[in-house]
């Protein structure tokens, strides 16, 4: 679930697979004889953090043979620029499921590090599947991972038949050819593999910083491991219910579209657009956006760039990842200024999807989620609560209620999901905007409700997926790196109030 990155992309649901089957690395490794030493050398890929080290961790492939076969994991670290100041490690654990800990380092750590003064190294890692990690790979066919199929939009009149008949090949094809690995992808695992990580550090104790699904990664860690844990922020965090975890996720962002939907239309109405307005009037912008989509449903149009087909559903997507941050809001208004204009001809907006995603993305999203919890199976319930989240929510037309290759998933969950309780240190700060359109307000608050006594929540009067150092608010991003940096929590849950836009 996380947002400033392409796995806002993956933050939806559907899930994949991929080609040939998945090679093992012959190497073993074993718990007993400590943690491996990490070789340390520059980060070379592009936009790494000036001074980053990378390196490579293996783990067991499966914790029950810690002396089996191993996959690897990528790792980076950019140390403390003040070592006088420094109190240990922070890991920033990425949002997805898809997300790279390695690209945050790259993209976030410089920020971070002067956010917290020097006080930590800055760390994180590539998820198995992900990035520089053991690929994942399934063999999902290109059409099948293409964004409005992988992420189940209904027919305009609200039939999924090509759904299931999609979601059924794709856990077909997970099945055939995703192997060992593709089994492996639960969260409790990357717990494991996180807390292999502290070991091959050196570090008795981690503090983090987890965003959308990271938060919950970050709570199963917590969960599993109390007393590993210093000082843990959750950033946009979702209900993490054991019967539903990824499918509730996925349910309440219908819910979060609709919060998060007036805040885009007040600034597309905002005089300060100029030209670049929607409409003149902040009440005038959902009706019209519903009105193109449904006439986008009746006559798609076309890009002119790709030839591809801008129906209604490729504008609802478009919506969707929009309302992640205002700096994506011009993308969906020129859309719509794009799709109104020139008759029938050719749209001039650039096709926002000209790429399938990468069997890796695809398969590490339906691993996770897939393996996790056990999904519904009864086909015709998810008919059934599309025509039901339609009406109620006609921003996503039933996108949210829709069926995923979960449904037909062969495997059953390995272990049982893992519930969140208030046992464990009193340590943990959460953060969450009250408008979220991925990880709705209510979502953290069940999140909250599950921690106890355990966190404190500050509640932030803004829009957009994903708080600290993202949204410009002083005072939700003082609170957390104050936390980081002195341990100070707020006393009791908090909102901070709403900054006046720039």
């Amino acid at each position: 679930m996380r947002s400033r990155s392409r796995t806002a992309v993956i933050v939806a649901l559907s899930a994949a697979a991929c080609a040939t089957a998945l090679s093992v690395p012959a190497q073993a490794a074993s718990s007993s004889a400590g943690p491996p030493a990490l070789k340390w050398h520059p980060c070379t890929a592009e936009g790494s953090a000036p001074g980053s080290e990378c390196a490579t961790l293996p783990v067991p492939l499966d914790y029950r043979k810690p002396s089996g076969p191993t996959v690897d994991i990528a790792v980076s670290r950019l140390r403390s620029d003040r070592p006088q100041a420094r109190r240990g490690t922070l890991l920033l654990i990425a949002g997805g499921p898809g997300g790279s800990g390695v690209e945050d380092v790259a993209r976030q750590g410089e920020k971070v590090r002067k956010a917290t003064k020097g006080a930590y190294d800055i760390v994180g890692l590539d998820p198995r599947g992900v990035g520089g990690s053991t690929a994942a790979d399934c063999g999902v066919s290109e059409d099948d991972r293409q964004m409005l199929s992988f992420r189940a939009w209904p027919r305009p009149d609200g039939d999924i038949s090509e759904g299931i008949e999609r979601a059924r090949r794709i856990a077909d094809a997970c099945a055939r050819n995703g192997g060992d690995v593709l089994r492996s992808l639960t969260t409790r695992n990357q717990a494991r593999d996180m807390d292999r990580f502290r070991d091959a550090l050196g570090e008795k104790k981690l503090s983090a910083v987890g965003t959308s699904y990271g938060t919950y990664a970050g709570a199963v860690y917590a969960q599993m491991f109390p007393e590993r844990t210093d000082r843990w922020v959750l950033d946009s965090s979702a209900d993490p219910d054991p019967t539903r975890v990824a499918h509730g996720w996925l349910n309440n962002m219908s819910g979060g579209a609709d919060d998060a939907f007036p805040d885009f239309a007040r600034w597309a109405a905002d005089p300060a657009r100029g030209k670049d307005r929607v409409a003149e009037r902040a009440e005038d912008v959902r009706p019209g956006f519903l009105a193109l989509a449904a006439e986008l449903d009746r006559a798609p149009r076309t890009f002119k760039d790709t030839g591809r087909p801008l129906t209604g559903n490729v504008l609802r997507q478009v919506m969707q990842m929009s309302l992640y941050g205002k700096e994506r809001y011009p993308t969906l208004a020129t859309l719509m200024r794009a799709a109104r204009s020139g008759g029938d001809g050719p749209v001039t907006a650039p096709d926002p999807f000209p790429q399938p995603l990468t069997q890796r993305d695809a398969a590490v999203f339906a691993g996770i989620v897939c393996n996790d919890v056990a999904w519904p199976r009864d086909v015709a319930s998810y008919q059934r609560d599309v025509a039901v989240d339609r009406v109620r929510h006609p921003l996503t037309a039933g996108m949210p209620a829709s069926i995923t290759p979960c449904a037909f998933w062969k495997d059953a969950p390995a272990e049982k999901t893992t519930r969140i309780t208030s046992r464990g240190p009193s340590n943990i700060l959460m953060v969450q905007n009250l408008r979220d359109p991925a990880t709705p307000h209510r979502g953290g608050l069940k999140m909250r409700e599950a921690l106890g006594d355990r966190a404190r929540l500050v509640s932030v009067d803004a829009g957009g997926h994903g708080v600290w150092l993202d949204t410009g608010n002083a005072c939700s991003d003082r609170a957390v790196s104050e936390f980081l940096v002195t341990g100070k929590r707020p006393a009791h849950d908090t909102l901070c109030r709403a900054q006046r836009s720039k």
